[in-house]
């Protein structure tokens, strides 16, 4: 049963994808090098396209697209803003405009956190705050994999690693129809990193990452996890804890120098690593194994006392913190 949606999903995106990268060229949509830019020649962006085809199809052909009406229909409205964006560059309001209103559409249709449940008992309703709550979730889980696609298979690698702790984490509260979705994601999206990684030959472009990053948040909310998602909600960012962590960092950063939070620069993490003199792919690799020791971290909470978990958490925390404070002193010596 789990087999299927993953080979299938991962078929369609690999042979779509090379047909996607001849659109893009036709269309225009191509990345062409720039000062924030890491490539060094032009690069079809339109990636995604063959990312959300998978998904698509896989659920179609597989007969799940009904189970999961209210994020296949919210999510297609993303990728259709993600592919405006790569056509013709939408401002970082409007497509935060765009994400908002979408994000609402698919709180209207049911996909919504009502209450939030303690895995160690109780249960609180969030009335009124239900929507906003969902709101924020749905839009920064969203930007989160945006915000971190700056290099080659960065971002697709990063929604694997996520997906795969979600998927596992679904499979022990028996949720299966989620657990198919999600490797649906992944099938997706490692069928299309095969043409993605360095040296990337396509881009999945917004139209892939704000696509991917809604799947992870709106599966993370889908009603079949609704009973645990206080536990849900801390293993998806636990999984994304890197991009997570950058993004605040840089809304951080960016406040404190007076700039718009939505301005873009190249002091990201990768950014950053790239500096020190690493190669792209051994940035990218950097960055995958501390997303598999996050997301490990994730799967023991998820079957941890409430002290054992505080100690997860802070040890993850820590270890974010620390390991921060000593790759700036190491920029400092390298810059000496």
């Amino acid at each position: 049963m789990f087999f299927y949606p993953l080979l299938v999903a991962g078929i369609i995106s690999f042979i779509l994808t090379p047909q996607v990268k001849k659109l893009a060229f036709k269309l225009g949509a191509v990345d062409h090098p720039k000062q924030r830019r890491i490539n060094k020649q032009a690069i079809p962006n339109l990636g995604g396209i063959a990312i959300y085809a998978g998904v698509i199809i896989t659920l179609v052909l597989l007969g799940y697209a009904r189970d999961f009406l209210a994020i296949l229909v919210s999510g297609s409205l993303i990728f259709c803003l993600g592919i405006l964006d790569d056509l013709y560059e939408l401002s970082a309001w409007n497509k935060l405009i765009g994400q908002s209103v979408i994000a609402l559409l698919a709180i209207f249709l049911g996909l919504q956190i009502q209450f939030i449940t303690n895995p160690w008992g109780g249960m609180y309703y969030l009335g009124w705050l239900s929507v906003p709550i969902t709101l924020v979730w749905l839009v920064g889980i969203t930007n989160t994999i945006n915000l971190v696609d700056g290099l080659d298979g960065l971002a697709g690698g990063i929604t694997v690693i996520a997906a795969i702790t979600l998927a596992i984490f679904a499979y022990q509260q028996g949720q299966i129809l989620t657990v198919i979705l999600t490797l649906t994601v992944i099938g997706s999206t490692l069928g299309f990193l095969r043409y993605n990684f360095n040296p990337a030959q396509i881009f999945m472009g917004d139209t892939g990452s704000m696509f991917l990053g809604f799947m992870l948040g709106a599966i993370s909310i889908s009603g079949a996890l609704k009973s645990v998602t206080a536990l849900t909600l801390l293993v998806v960012v636990l999984a994304l804890g890197i991009p997570i962590f950058d993004t605040l960092l840089s809304i951080i950063r960016r406040k404190l120098k007076s700039q718009p939070i939505f301005q873009a620069d190249n002091n990201h993490f990768h950014h950053k690593l790239l500096a020190l003199g690493l190669r792209q792919y051994e940035v990218v690799l950097i960055i995958y194994l501390i997303s598999i020791f996050l997301s490990m971290i994730a799967i023991g909470v998820s079957l941890a006392t409430i002290r054992e978990t505080l100690f997860l958490l802070g040890s993850s925390l820590l270890f974010l913190i620390i390991g921060s404070l000593e790759f700036k002193k190491l920029k400092i010596k390298l810059t000496l």
